[in-house]
């Protein structure tokens, strides 16, 4: 008996050692876009590196539902990754959304240099919360889409702005800028365009472009109202059944797709504005720089504390700061 018990132990841990592991990754990112063929290729990476003993299966373009369900399913098991945004990953944690406040962030070297510096923050905030990131992206520079050629804060005070449901903090910002936010799940985003309920999207101009937003909301405010980053995690004990040795040869090709997704973003975000423009995107000025600023002012004082810790929000803004005095232009 004792031979046949540890013949059978031995058999179900080697069957254990080749039981590969299978990580379902859900994302807004659509169906064929930058984000979701880099995430492909990451997944091949994956198995060719792990002798296919890591598998992972992409669901793309929102089918998993929003990013707060996304969430949600991860917190029970349906899901056991997800690629969302710092305003998704709010849900988890609210400190990398601290990157991605009005105004806080104007070129892609601000970012790189505040990025660097309190990435260590954003990651242990994180693990906190039982995720580990397997590497970090970015959506792009916001810009104000709307179906009227707004120019002013007091023009879009007009409209409605789309807002993403599960943040009451955020939705207070957008009011003390003056807006009128109207709260949606993301997944609802076309609809409500198309039925005039909303008639303003901050989006960057790729996604925009990708998921032809820009053939409702025809009007592009030329002006950085924020920036929108992310990142992709996966939960903590999914991450833990892969051994040691093969998580770090994993990260290092998952940070290698994050570089490789950033660099080609930006260059399709410039490249989506030309494309909107040649098929009837119309590119606004904004009137009186100052005012927008006011307006971003006034979003921040409900955003640092509310919607992100003063904590992280003041270190951003210092590195940033840091940065501007280092490159004066």
């Amino acid at each position: 008996m004792t031979r046949l018990a540890l013949a059978l132990t031995l058999a179900a841990t080697s069957a254990s050692a080749q039981t590969a592991v299978r990580i379902k990754l859900g994302t807004l990112a659509p169906q064929g876009s930058t984000w979701h063929q880099q995430m492909i290729s990451m997944g091949q990476d994956f198995a060719k590196a792990s002798n296919g003993k890591v598998e992972l299966k992409i669901y793309a373009g929102g089918t998993q539902g929003n990013e707060g369900e996304m969430i949600r399913k991860m917190s029970i098991g349906q899901l056991h990754a997800a690629s969302i945004t710092a305003i998704g990953m709010h849900e988890i944690t609210p400190e990398p959304q601290a990157e991605d406040v009005p105004f806080m962030i104007d070129s892609y070297e601000e970012y790189d240099y505040v990025h660097e510096r309190v990435r260590a923050k954003l990651e242990a905030a994180i693990a906190r919360k039982n995720y580990q990131v397997l590497q970090w992206g970015e959506v792009g520079f916001v810009y104000l889409f709307s179906t009227q050629p707004y120019r002013s804060p007091q023009d879009f005070g007009k409209g409605k702005v789309f807002t993403w449901n599960g943040d009451p903090a955020a939705e207070a910002a957008w009011k003390a800028a003056g807006f009128h936010p109207v709260v949606l799940s993301s997944t609802d985003l076309v609809p409500s365009l198309t039925s005039g309920m909303i008639n303003i999207i901050g989006q960057s101009p790729l996604y925009a472009y990708t998921t032809n937003l820009y053939s409702r909301a025809t009007n592009m405010l030329d002006m950085h109202w924020g920036f929108l980053t992310g990142a992709t995690v996966v939960r903590k004990d999914t991450w833990e059944k892969i051994p040691p040795e093969m998580q770090e040869k994993l990260l290092e090709i998952a940070a290698d797709y994050g570089k490789k997704t950033r660099e080609d973003v930006r260059k399709q975000n410039d490249d989506a504005i030309q494309q909107m423009k040649k098929r009837g995107l119309n590119v606004v000025q904004p009137a009186n720089i100052d005012a927008w600023h006011k307006a971003a002012e006034q979003a921040n004082t409900v955003v640092r504390g509310k919607v992100v810790p003063e904590e992280i929000y003041d270190e951003v803004k210092r590195f940033r700061d840091e940065y501007r005095a280092q490159h004066k232009r």
